[in-house]
Formats: structure tokens, C-alpha cells, sequence
């Protein structure tokens, strides 16, 4: 009898002992006689995720976090232990994100192929991608306490603007409001007038223009008359007389303008003897306007001009006698 009790007690501790492991292995997640590989993901910064974290792709649990640690250049480096079996993604990213509620957080692995829509997300996979060394890029999303407190922030900032409005349209707001409206009414009907008074205008122009095309057809009639004309005239050898007589012109011009040229060079070596001539004349008409000399005794003395009066009166008078009595002035005489 005692012997069965102490095989019943070592049956019990066996098998306590049998689901102790058990259990430890399960919460560790190891797989026993299977072999696990492990892969290198680069984060920024990794949030709420820690070590023997789940590791998720499309929502099944693939493995789990073996470890987390910095790495140079500001990153973060977690290793992540992926079950035999598992083929990961061609261009594989981790996102480590909020798992629960209750703060478990859960490593995602997507593919880079196509991009995330997120562009906060894409961005951070860009920039660990570009770091280079072979590592998986990460990237980490906002955890639930944090969407809360934003959540709770931009509640908060609502409950202000909508403050804010309510005490902006008070009664008074509403009355400038309406005044508003009004006012817009009335310039509305303002433009509408001005809108049909261009339209009358438009039209008055609209007519212009078709009396300017109607005149536009006349001109252009008369020009095709008028070049008719210098086609016949063409033709009739008028034209060539007129280009004729406009060469025989041209050559008579240049003629002139040879002679204009002569006389200029003509005039121009006798410059000298104009110019003496004009001072010679200048030095006379000073003399005549000082008074000096014959010439200007008799333009500036009127005594000269009287006598010279006198003495035309008395001719005339003598002509007259002459006239009149020539005997007393002639005498004939035959033998």
C-alpha cells in the first residue's frame, strides 16, 4: 500500500513537471526539432515592442522578438526569429505597432512591393533601406495612448473653435450677417444692370464691326478693280513707259545733284574771297551806320535830300518853261 502511494505521488510530480516545460515552452514559442531563422530589422525607434513580442505576417503569428538593441547612427536593431517553413516576402519591411488594447505590441511583416499608403510610413522605410548592411527596414507606428492623447488634444482644440464661434455669432453677428446678404443682393441686381448695358454695348459694337467688314469687302473690291487696272496697264505697256520716264528722272536728278555738287566745290574754293567780299561790305556798312564817309554823310544828313527836292522842283518848273516858251531857250536859224 505505501508503495502504490509513493508510485502515485512520483506519477503526479513527473507529470507536474512534464506540463511546467510544457508551458514554458509554449510562452517562449519554441519549436522544438524545427530549425528557426533569424533576420535583422532596423527601426528608428521600436515604441512598446519587446523582447518575445509576436512576430505577425497577414495576421499569423510567424515567429517572435529574440532581441532588441542600439545600433550606431541614432537606429535601433531588433532580431527577429522567423519558424522553419516560413518564406518571407521578396522585399521585406517590419512595422512594429500596437497590438491590443491592454499595450501588447506585434512586429507585421509586409512587403515593400507596393509601398505602404501611408507616406509617414514610407518615408521610414526609405530612409532605413537606404542605411544599407542587408537589414529589413522598420518602421513604427503611434501607439493607443498616444492616438488618444491626439485624439483628446484636437477634441479639446473642437470644443475651443466651437466656443470661440458661438461667441462670435451673437445676435449682433447675425444682424451684420443679414445686412451682408442684403447688401450682396443689391450688388447683384447692380451687376446684373450693368450686365445688360454692356450687352447693349457688345451689340452696338457687334454692328460696327459688320459695317467695318462691309466697308473691309468694299476696299478690298476697289483693290482687286485697281489692281486690274495695273494688270492691264501691264499689259498694254503703260507701265514700263512710267518706269521709263521715273529712270530718265532719276538720271536728269543725278545730273543736278552732280551739277549742285560742282557748284558747292566751285563755291567752296572761292570761300575766301566771299569772305572778304562780306567784310568788305560789313566795313562799309559800318561806316554808313556810324556816319562816316560820303555814303554815310548822305544817308544820315536830310539836308541832301531836301536840296535834292528843291532841285527836281525847279527842273520840273524849267521842263515846264522849256515847254511852254522854247524860243526863249532855242533859237533857229536857217542861213
Amino acid at each position: 500500500m505505501k508503495r502504490e502511494n509513493e508510485f502515485a505521488v512520483g506519477v503526479v510530480v513527473i507529470a507536474a513537471f512534464a506540463v511546467v516545460v510544457a508551458g514554458a515552452l509554449w510562452l517562449s514559442g519554441a519549436h522544438l526539432g524545427k530549425t528557426e531563422a533569424v533576420y535583422t530589422a532596423r527601426f528608428r525607434t521600436v515604441g512598446g515592442l519587446g523582447v518575445g513580442d509576436p512576430v505577425v505576417l497577414r495576421g499569423v503569428r510567424v515567429g517572435r522578438v529574440e532581441a532588441i538593441r542600439l545600433a550606431p547612427g541614432n537606429w535601433v536593431e531588433a532580431d527577429l526569429k522567423i519558424y522553419s517553413g516560413v518564406t518571407p516576402p521578396a522585399t521585406p519591411a517590419v512595422i512594429a505597432a500596437s497590438a491590443s488594447l491592454f499595450g501588447e505590441w506585434a512586429a507585421t511583416l509586409i512587403s515593400r512591393d507596393p509601398p505602404p499608403a501611408d507616406p509617414n510610413v514610407r518615408q521610414a522605410l526609405t530612409e532605413a533601406q537606404a542605411a544599407g548592411g542587408g537589414k529589413w527596414p522598420g518602421a513604427t507606428l503611434p501607439d493607443i495612448g498616444q492616438l488618444t492623447a491626439q485624439a483628446s488634444r484636437i477634441a479639446t482644440d473642437i470644443a475651443a473653435v466651437a466656443n470661440r464661434v458661438q461667441t462670435a455669432f451673437d445676435s449682433e453677428a447675425v444682424n451684420e450677417l443679414r445686412r451682408s446678404i442684403r447688401d450682396f443682393g443689391q450688388i447683384a441686381d447692380r451687376l446684373a444692370r450693368v450686365t445688360n448695358e454692356q450687352a447693349d454695348v457688345i451689340g452696338s459694337v457687334g454692328s460696327n464691326l459688320r459695317q467695318g467688314s462691309d466697308v473691309l469687302a468694299k476696299a478690298a473690291t476697289s483693290l482687286q478693280g485697281t489692281l486690274g487696272r495695273v494688270d492691264s496697264a501691264t499689259n498694254q505697256g503703260q507701265l514700263a513707259t512710267i518706269l521709263n520716264n521715273s529712270a530718265a528722272t532719276s538720271a536728269n536728278l543725278r545730273s543736278a545733284s552732280q551739277d549742285f555738287h560742282d557748284l558747292m566745290e566751285s563755291a567752296h574754293k572761292n570761300q575766301e574771297s566771299v569772305v572778304r567780299v562780306l567784310v568788305a561790305a560789313d566795313s562799309v556798312m559800318s561806316r554808313i551806320a556810324n556816319r562816316s564817309g560820303t555814303l554815310g554823310l548822305l544817308v544820315s544828313d536830310s539836308t541832301l535830300y531836301k536840296e535834292t527836292t528843291l532841285t527836281m522842283i525847279q527842273l520840273r518848273q524849267l521842263l515846264s518853261d522849256i515847254q511852254a516858251n522854247p524860243r526863249k531857250y532855242f533859237t533857229f536859224s536857217v542861213f
